[in-house]
């Protein structure tokens, strides 16, 4: 591939549009796609023109949303390519390129569209954003229970060229109310004279098409599907949604729920793409709530200050160990929010998780606490700090606040996620940072209370 790039490099480099031309036609859209992706947008623009139409419309598809809009930019000028290219898209695609468009562009473009795509763009813009109807596509194969094999196969012939996917036939009643799903297998299969309804059993999974996509995620996991049938309240066939939109849905939300589990909101569009201010606003959020939490933190240290005064080496691990609490939340806010995300966990599961990170948080924490001994230990008899005549005080304080501090992050990290999605919120927003600022002010409160226990007469 590195060898095209670099033949293609010279080609543009030397201005030989009709070579440039001749061999795009021999290239696969995605490796066009990838010579686009590594050429100045000027190029782009001039090697988009140069494509066959058809080629043109599925290397198009494959680009991301940054590079299809600096394409549809840069063709302003050239209404007919665009025009042309617009309709050629295949309906679920156009509609993902329309929605992260400002409104007022995409009436500009819906207008170019011929008026048939134009009735199709603008119902799929009507359904709910992030709903399945926006990512279903009208290109499909039906067919009647009453026909036979061999009138099926001569409509699929005569209708196949334009739809989605052939993988699955539809078979629908006169009021195109949706039947079953057969495979073009068992059709091809079967004998010519066979009745279509000798085939099908009546059972099949749909989609809805106002549901959320994310349940299209789930179904096509589960079902294992490169296709599904959309229909409305009624049954009616509306659409199908192929499996490489649903791929597209599934990268979308993880990458959401990863930014909300950074300390930010979801970004709206790309990171090269969002504006600086719309950037900061998105980060100054949980940023400032961070902020007022660990306020909290000061706080708890001024509350023991007299405790401070007294025994200065107790300053000395409040770092330690409110990193340790920090990072064990996050860890198993983390482990939480995947199996919720999964499906591996539910709601009614949260007693076993309680159980399990109950056990884990005291190995966990049982094992830091004697590392915190042993480090102790050794700086003692070593003579690389003196911890003073109550050192081993000190010790025992350190260790068992590890302890305790370890088993209240993982807990709070792996309860948090439950209680959100309890009452309705994205258990993504239990992000690493909150649980982290949590146990700061927590396990300040659990350090010094213990140092009170063990301390207290000697150093305090």
């Amino acid at each position: 591939m590195d060898e095209i790039k670099t033949h293609f490099g010279e080609l543009l480099e030397n201005k030989d549009w009709k070579a440039l031309k001749r061999e795009l036609h021999l290239l696969e859209p995605l490796q066009v796609a990838e010579i686009l992706e590594n050429v100045s947008k000027t190029d782009q623009l001039v090697l988009f023109r140069l494509l066959p139409r058809q080629s043109a419309k599925d290397t198009f598809q494959i680009l991301s949303h940054d590079e299809q809009e600096d394409i549809i930019t840069g063709l302003a000028s050239h209404t007919n390519i665009i025009t042309g290219l617009l309709n050629d898209l295949d309906p679920d695609d156009r509609t993902a390129f329309f929605e992260e468009l400002p409104g007022k562009v995409v009436q500009q473009l819906v207008q170019l569209l011929a008026k048939e795509e134009r009735e199709i763009a603008i119902r799929l813009l009507g359904y709910p954003e992030e709903s399945i109807g926006r990512l279903m596509t009208p290109e499909y194969v039906a067919i009647k229970p009453y026909d036979t094999v061999q009138e099926a196969l001569n409509h699929i012939r005569k209708f196949g060229r334009d739809s989605e996917t052939l993988n699955v036939i539809y078979v629908v009643d006169n009021q195109w109310k949706l039947i079953d799903d057969i495979r073009i297998k068992e059709i091809i299969l079967a004998s010519p004279q066979q009745i279509i309804s000798d085939i099908t059993d009546n059972r099949f999974v749909a989609l809805n098409a106002y549901d959320d996509q994310e349940i299209a995620v789930k179904v096509f996991k589960d079902q294992d599907r490169v296709a599904l049938p959309v229909v409305d309240g009624d049954g009616t066939l509306l659409g199908i949604v192929t499996v490489d939109d649903v791929m597209d849905v599934a990268e979308e939300e993880s990458t959401e729920d990863f930014q909300k589990f950074g300390g930010t909101e979801g970004l709206d569009l790309s990171y090269t793409k969002t504006p600086l201010l719309e950037l900061v606003r998105k980060r100054a959020g949980w940023l400032t709530i961070l902020f007022f939490g660990e306020m909290l933190t000061a706080s708890a240290m001024g509350f023991f200050q007299k405790e401070i005064e007294k025994a200065v080496v107790l300053a000395l691990f409040v770092p330690l160990l409110i990193s340790s609490g920090g990072n064990s939340g996050s860890q198993a806010a983390s482990l939480i929010i995947r199996s919720l995300a999964l499906n591996e966990l539910h709601l009614k599961n949260w007693w076993y998780v309680m159980k399990k990170e109950i056990l884990s948080g005291l190995l966990l924490g049982a094992s830091l606490a004697a590392f915190g001994f042993l480090r102790i230990f050794i700086w003692q008899q070593a003579g690389f700090y003196d911890y003073g005549e109550y050192w081993i005080w000190v010790s025992l304080t350190v260790s068992m606040s590890l302890i305790f501090i370890v088993l209240w992050g993982t807990l709070s990290g792996s309860m948090i996620p439950f209680v959100l999605k309890k009452i309705g919120l994205d258990p993504a927003t239990a992000s690493a940072p909150f649980v982290a600022t949590l146990v700061d002010v927590t396990g300040l409160v659990i350090y010094f209370s213990i140092a009170a226990t063990f301390l207290s007469g000697k150093l305090l």
